[in-house]
């Protein structure tokens, strides 16, 4: 093969053979700083590779020359020729003329496990493509074995034709011929700390977490944040995570770090990482070093004269010698040098997205419709804003919190959102440029109409989650999913995305949300209305179709309909006459408001018998926000009095959420509560006092909180002791998934997320039980 281009030896000229990345480190490492060393496997190398495909599949045949023109807006075909092209590549030889010298070079550094990087360089006019792809390709992890490294080489090459790349490529009219993929091969080293450091005129932030730094990528842990002041280095705050694990090299297992998960816990291409278990008092620890942070500042320092003001950087703190070793990554020059960050909340939906701001001043005067794709800047959102958001590209709020309903219908939709941005109606103007990043809770201005400032905000869309669910796993990839025995389950409540998220790997629909739901048929008018004006019979039909939808989709896997939770504030212009009771931040919500008036909870009724009359068996009915055993009685009867209980199959359960559940439960059994669901959002506010919808609280609305999860564990337990089924289905496992190690320990039996967070859930699932399983093992052993 054509020579490595090692690190410290990368020329200007070579910058299009060995991409970006690589390019960067190199400029840095041949200034003497400390960069992990590593050489670059050419782009010639994956052309090479491509030419030499023998297919007789004519998609491939003529790779690396096809334009593949594709039709990506008929996303199920972007995905089938997405999986054959890397199907092709997966399965294709590497020549050892190219894996033994890649071989022989990585085992001078005397390690067990290689990282190869992506490191890309577009050749384009346009100048904003080559300076974020963020998120678009990934790294992989192998063991230092020739085998090990040719499946890597592949896994690396294979993502350029993932569907969410080839979309890239169409929408800005790139061709393969000129995507120039290399491969950065660098060693791992166990760690004692890894993180980022990001830098700009305003200020710089570290965020830094046990161990190796996949565990940020991931989104595994709540990394430790420092904010310093840049003329002085002084560290002005620090904030401490939450991280329960740390990934560590398999045969470097460091001895403060306890519990490892077993390989099998962990996708092919991290095989030669574990996953291990922090101490409980690590836990509480900054994982910094006063003396490690005061490196990586001075190191920043030094670096503004190479690199400007802005820059992004990834470090790693080695285990090689005794006090440690600081080496630099990752590098990222002048990431948003064209942008000005002004605003700061909550990022409650990830993503990034560029595009116009429509301003909203007074939520409840709403336009007929919103222009396609715009950024909505308002004070705060009602779930009857629903309809709108399905045209909008960004929401940012200056109210509310992660729980909040901006946040969870955000999440649902696929879109990028910022919650509590203080003051964003008055900061910002219709018409303005913004980029909106849902990971940081941070809002920039464009400044400019340039041409680069334009295929910028293009780029960063594509970038974004707001396409149809990019974050969710297809078919091709739950085939590499382990198997686990907790059941995984699935928030929904729009239909429109039913096709993207029934092939995803669920047991059915944990969280139906009725509310949301019906919005799309009421037409702005509460059920109310439709029954005093006589159409409750072409309401219940509307209804009975809706939930049919889910019925059919996922049969025979089982749809857990939640009846109406509305309080008259969260749903202003579906305000009934009935409704006479001042707002407040709890209202006449959940089963109370079917005792007051049960005329729409019979119509609820009615619907699901419709669909079992049309045959589906696998929908069953939860209750929620039940205060008391006479609430539930009395709907227990009316749903008796429907019919619902003589389809054998039909299960009652109710939500836990309200606190009085915690002492009430065994008299809820007796009473025929067939199951319970957790509703982490509302037990967290009504236990600790904490309006959710308050972002500014959002230090103190804490789902992890001791009293929290220790109602939670109560919960399950008595459930266990019941004989019943105990789910969860609020945001806390997909905002915070270490915790869901200790819901399996605890023997959760089933846990619903958002489809975002289906394949991070699976995997977190997958690792606690492998874990329990080691557990037990041991005590086998002993």
């Amino acid at each position: 093969m054509n020579k490595l281009y090692w690190l410290d030896q990368i020329k200007v000229q070579d910058r299009v053979k060995v991409g970006d990345k690589a390019f960067y480190l190199s400029k840095i490492i041949q200034r003497g700083y400390p960069v992990m060393p590593g050489f670059v496997v050419s782009a010639e190398i994956l052309r090479q590779f491509l030419e030499n495909l023998n297919s007789s599949e004519s998609l491939v045949a003529d790779l690396p020359h096809s334009s593949l023109h594709l039709d990506v807006t008929n996303w199920r075909q972007l995905q089938q020729v997405a999986s054959r092209l890397r199907q092709e590549i997966l399965t294709a030889t590497v020549t050892q003329e190219w894996v033994s010298p890649i071989f022989q070079a990585a085992r001078e550094w005397q390690t067990s496990c290689l990282i190869l990087r992506p490191s890309l360089a577009v050749s384009t006019a346009t100048p904003a493509i080559n300076n974020n792809i963020s998120g678009l390709l990934e790294s992989v992890f192998c063991q230092c074995e020739p085998e090990a490294i040719a499946l890597a080489l592949k896994r690396t090459w294979s993502q350029i034709f993932r569907a969410r790349s080839l979309l890239y490529w169409q929408h800005l009219g790139i061709n393969l011929q000129q995507i120039n993929l290399a491969v950065l091969v660098q060693p791992v080293e166990n760690a004692i700390a890894s993180g980022s450091l990001t830098t700009n005129a305003s200020g710089w932030e570290i965020e830094a977490t046990w161990g190796l730094g996949i565990a940020i990528a991931l989104g595994e842990v709540q990394p430790d944040v420092y904010y310093i002041q840049p003329e002085t280095g002084v560290v002005l705050e620090q904030q401490l995570g939450n991280k329960m694990l740390a990934y560590s090299v398999d045969d470097a297992a460091p001895k403060v770090f306890s519990q490892p998960l077993p390989n099998s816990a962990l996708t092919p291409d991290r095989s030669c990482l574990i996953t291990y278990l922090l101490p409980e008092a690590q836990q509480k620890q900054y994982s910094l070093q006063e003396e490690y942070l005061q490196q990586i500042i001075a190191l920043g320092t030094q670096l503004v004269s190479e690199l400007g003001k802005t820059f992004t950087i990834k470090w790693t703190i080695t285990q090689q010698t005794t006090s440690g070793k600081l080496y630099i990554t990752q590098v990222s020059p002048s990431k948003l040098i064209s942008h000005t960050h002004f605003i700061k909340g909550l990022g409650a939906a990830g993503g990034r997205v560029a595009a116009t701001a429509l301003v909203i001043i007074n939520p409840q005067q709403k336009p007929e419709q919103l222009p396609k794709g715009v950024i909505l800047v308002i004070s705060t959102i009602t779930p009857d804003w629903l309809p709108f958001l399905q045209q909008v590209g960004g929401i940012i709020t200056e109210q509310g919190g992660l729980t909040s309903h901006a946040a969870i219908l955000a999440r649902e939709l696929g879109i990028t959102a910022v919650v509590n941005a203080t003051s964003a109606t008055t900061l910002i103007q219709t018409g303005e440029r913004l980029l909106l990043d849902g990971d940081r809770g941070e809002v920039y201005r464009i400044k400019g109409d340039s041409k680069e400032e334009m295929e910028r905000g293009r780029e960063e869309n594509l970038l974004s989650s707001h396409y149809p669910n990019p974050k969710a796993p297809h078919p091709a990839v739950t085939s590499h999913l382990p198997m686990i025995a907790t059941q995984l389950l699935v928030n929904l409540s729009q239909s429109t995305l039913i096709e993207q998220v029934q092939n995803l790997p669920v047991d059915g629909v944990g969280l139906l949300r009725s509310e949301l739901m019906v919005l799309n048929i009421l037409n702005g008018q509460h059920p109310n209305s439709w029954i005093l004006s006589g159409r409750q019979a072409e309401l219940l039909e509307l209804w009975s179709e809706q939930i049919m939808q889910f019925a059919r989709a996922f049969a025979p896997r089982p749809v857990f309909y939640r009846s109406l939770d509305w309080r008259s504030q969260d749903l202003p212009s579906l305000r009934d006459s009935l409704e006479s009771s001042p707002q407040s931040m709890l209202g006449e919500r959940g089963t109370f408001s079917y005792l007051r008036n049960p005329a729409v909870f019979e119509l609820e009724l009615k619907a699901l018998a419709s669909v079992q009359e049309a045959g589906y068996s696998n929908v069953n009915l939860l209750l929620p926000f039940v205060r008391t055993v006479e609430e539930f009685v009395f709907c227990r009867r009316k749903v008796e009095q429907a019919f619902l209980t003589e389809v054998a199959q039909f299960q009652l359960w109710m939500m836990a959420e309200v606190p009085s559940v915690l002492f009430l439960l065994p008299e809820y059994v007796k009473a025929g509560v067939a199951g319970i669901s957790i509703g982490t959002n509302d037990l967290t506010q009504l236990l600790l006092g904490v309006d959710r919808e308050q972002g500014q609280l959002a230090k103190v609305f804490n789902e992890r909180h001791p009293a929290v999860m220790s109602a939670i564990a109560q919960l399950i337990q008595m459930a266990k002791s019941a004989g019943i089924p105990c789910s969860i289905c609020g945001q806390a496992p997909a905002l915070y998934p270490e915790i869901i190690d200790k819901l399996v320990e605890w023997g959760i039996t089933s846990i619903s997320v958002e489809p975002e967070a289906v394949e991070r859930t699976y995997q977190a699932i997958a690792r606690a039980e492998q874990r329990l399983i080691l557990a037990a093992a041991r005590r086998k052993l002993n």
